[in-house]
C-alpha cells in the first residue's frame, strides 16, 4: 500500500510538472477511444435496427394499370398466407393518391396538376419471420416478377442485406482505424513517461545504488501511464455521451415515426467498461515501455 501511495503521488507530481506534454499524451488516447467508441456505436445501433427492420420486412407488388382480373388472381394465388405470406392487401390507385397526398402533403398540389394518377396499384405484403424463409421469399419475388400485370416488386430485404453488409465493413474499419490509434496513443504515452524517466535519471540511479525495490522505481511511471490512460478513456467516453445524446435529440426525433429511437441506444456497460480498461492498459504499456528502458548516463567531458 506504501508503495502504491508512493507511485500515485510522484505520478501525480510528474504530471503536473510536466502537464503540457501528459497533456498531448491523455488528448491522444481520448481521441483515439472516441473514434473506437464512435463506430461501435454507430455500427451496433446499425446492426439493430437492420435486424428489426428485418423482421417487418414487407414487400410490395405493383400491378399494370390494364391488368387483366386473370392475371391479379394469379398474382393473389401466389401471394396465399402460408409459410412464406403472413397477410396481403390490395391498394387501388385512388387508395395510393390519397396516401401520397397525406405523406407529402407538400406536394400534393404538384400530384394534381400532372394530369391523371401516375401512381399504380399494388399488392402490400407483409411477409413471415421464421428462421429459413429467405430463399423461399427470393423466389416467390422471382416468380412474382414474371407473372403477366405485373410492374414491379420491391423487396426491403434487398437493401436491409446491402445495409447489414455495409455496417459490417464500416465495423472493420472502425477496428482497424481504432487499432492504429490506440497503438499511436500508446507510443505517445511512452514517450511522455520516457522524457519524465530521463528528468530522474539521478535519482532513479542512486535509488538503484541503496537497493530500493523495484515497484518504487518503476511504479511511478506505470502509474503515470495508468492515470492518462484512464483520464483519456473517462474523457472519450463522457465527449461520445454528449455527442450521442445531441445527435439523438436533435437529428433523430424527427425521424420518430421512422426510426424506433428504444432501439437507438448508447454503448452497453459492458463495452463501455472495456473502452474504459482498454484505455488504462494503453497507458500502463506506456509507461512499462518506457520504464523497461533505462535512460542512458550523459558524459561530461572535461
Amino acid at each position: 500500500m506504501r508503495a502504491l501511495v508512493y507511485a500515485f503521488e510522484e505520478a501525480m507530481t510528474s504530471l503536473w510538472r510536466g502537464r503540457t506534454s501528459g497533456i498531448l499524451s491523455t488528448a491522444t488516447i481520448a481521441v483515439a477511444l472516441f473514434v473506437l467508441g464512435a463506430f461501435l456505436v454507430l455500427t451496433s445501433n446499425l446492426r439493430r435496427l437492420g435486424n428489426e427492420w428485418s423482421r417487418s420486412a414487407e414487400m410490395a407488388v405493383y400491378i399494370e394499370d390494364d391488368a387483366t382480373a386473370e392475371s391479379r388472381a394469379i398474382v393473389e394465388g401466389l401471394l396465399a398466407p402460408g409459410r412464406v405470406v403472413a397477410e396481403f392487401q390490395f391498394v387501388s390507385k385512388h387508395e395510393a393518391l390519397q396516401r401520397f397526398k397525406q405523406t407529402f402533403s407538400e406536394l400534393a398540389a404538384a400530384a394534381e396538376t400532372v394530369g391523371g394518377n401516375p401512381l399504380p396499384a399494388s399488392y402490400e405484403v407483409r411477409l413471415q419471420t421464421t428462421p429459413g424463409v429467405q430463399e423461399a421469399v427470393d423466389q416467390l419475388a422471382a416468380r412474382l416478377r414474371e407473372t403477366p400485370g405485373v410492374v414491379d416488386v420491391r423487396y426491403d430485404r434487398q437493401w436491409l442485406d446491402r445495409l447489414l453488409s455495409a455496417v459490417a465493413v464500416l465495423q472493420g474499419i472502425g477496428l482497424v482505424l481504432g487499432a492504429f490509434l490506440t497503438l499511436a496513443a500508446a507510443l505517445t504515452v511512452a514517450n511522455v513517461v520516457r522524457l519524465a524517466l530521463f528528468a530522474r535519471r539521478d535519482e532513479i540511479e542512486i535509488m538503484e545504488l541503496v537497493g530500493a525495490p523495484t515497484s518504487y522505481i518503476r511504479g511511478p511511471f506505470l502509474m503515470e501511464g495508468l492515470l492518462q490512460g484512464g483520464i483519456g478513456a473517462t474523457v472519450a467516453l463522457a465527449a461520445l455521451a454528449a455527442v450521442f445524446l445531441i445527435t439523438r435529440s436533435r437529428y433523430l426525433t424527427p425521424l420518430a415515426e421512422a426510426v424506433n429511437l428504444s432501439s437507438v441506444r448508447f454503448l452497453s456497460l459492458e463495452l463501455s467498461g472495456m473502452l474504459l480498461a482498454g484505455g488504462i492498459v494503453v497507458g500502463c504499456f506506456g509507461g512499462y515501455v518506457a520504464s523497461s528502458i533505462k535512460p542512458e548516463k550523459t558524459v561530461t567531458k572535461p
